[in-house]
């Protein structure tokens, strides 16, 4: 599966504890994220991870367009509720875009590591049933 990890700034430190808490699993999906929060990732962890440039740059939108070409399968987005930030449209067109496609979608810890958790259960298994079904010919 493919597994966008995101973070804003005072989120970032429960990010890398999350990764590296996880990282056996995380380890067996294909991993994508906005730039600084993916360097922050592999510098304490093993993980690989193809990162996106930094979200206020267009990371958080390269994502999105991941999900709108239906190649995101998940989206850990650790958000700081309480802090204002300059790329907000940004955010919450990602979350509108997760809504759209039917992608799995934490905004906090307790939510990611249910998702997570679930990764390692097969409980998101849906995506690659319907991948398949996509890839089928229609009989006619």
């Amino acid at each position: 599966m493919n597994i966008a990890l995101i973070a804003h700034d005072r989120k970032k430190e429960m990010m890398i504890q999350l990764a590296t808490a996880y990282q056996d699993i995380l380890a067996k999906h294909t991993l994508y994220a906005t730039g600084t929060t993916g360097a922050k990732i592999m510098s304490a962890t093993d993980l690989q991870i193809h990162c996106f440039k930094s979200g206020p740059l267009g990371g958080d939108q390269q994502i999105g367009a991941m999900i709108s070409e239906d190649k995101m399968d998940m989206v850990i987005f650790l958000r700081d509720p309480l802090a204002a930030q300059p790329h907000e449209p940004d955010v919450n067109a990602l979350i509108r875009l997760s809504d759209v496609y039917e992608i799995p979608l934490a905004t906090n810890i307790g939510t990611a590591e249910i998702l997570i958790r679930g990764l390692k259960e097969g409980l998101a298994d849906f995506r690659v049933i319907i991948h398949e079904i996509e890839k089928k010919p229609l009989s006619l």
